[in-house]
């Protein structure tokens, strides 16, 4: 399974280094240019490969993690999702002000499934700060927890089992509607809580 990630930022390049970790391969992209990222993907090499945001999205899963006002941009102009899997690792909140976005009472993964038309989307890696994403999964004799939820069954069996590949625990919250609210920043209770399953 090919992985593209969009979004070089603190959860994208976070997201890259725990699969180099692993071995695993994905091409990173960020609105700037794969130039940009020659030192980044220097350093994670072999696994980690520049490319732009549309090589990134022809993977058969892509992270996006993408500062939250400048998702339509990123992603606009893109063909049909087409089913692959789109991992929604955002939250309506950015630096430096950390205002919560204005989401009129929805939640954020149902507002940004729309930007992503067939697609199947799953919920993931953003409730964890970054170091804990890229550092070590393991501590104090467990696997630290990472939450996933989603609407599609397969996607999300899928998606859980990158999580295990890559050392973490995966918990299945459900569908979007109840794992998408608990895991939203801000507003759900989990976010930046980090637990660990023995």
């Amino acid at each position: 399974m090919s992985i593209g990630i969009i979004g070089a930022g603190a959860i994208g390049s976070a997201f890259a280094r725990a699969l180099a970790r692993n071995g695993i391969a994905a091409t990173i992209s960020n609105s700037r240019g794969p130039d940009t990222l020659r030192d980044f993907v220097l350093e994670l090499a072999p696994y980690i490969t520049a490319g732009t945001i549309e090589d990134a999205a022809e993977a058969d899963l892509v992270l996006i993690a993408v500062p939250w006002s400048k998702l339509p941009k990123a992603l606009a102009n893109m063909p049909d999702w087409a089913g692959r899997i789109v991992i929604d690792a955002n939250n309506p909140i950015e630096a430096p002000l950390f205002k919560p976005a204005e989401l009129g009472g929805r939640l954020s993964t149902e507002i940004f499934a729309e930007l992503v038309p067939g697609a199947r989307v799953v919920k993931a890696f953003n409730h964890l700060p970054p170091h804990l994403i890229s550092g070590d999964p393991h501590a104090e004799g467990g696997s630290r927890v990472l939450f996933y939820s989603g609407d599609d069954a397969r996607a999300k069996a899928e998606v859980g089992e990158l999580i295990v590949k890559l050392g973490f625990a995966g918990v299945d919250l459900g569908s979007i509607a109840i794992g998408g609210k608990l895991v939203q920043f801000p507003g759900g209770p989990l976010p930046a809580l980090n637990l660990v399953k023995f």
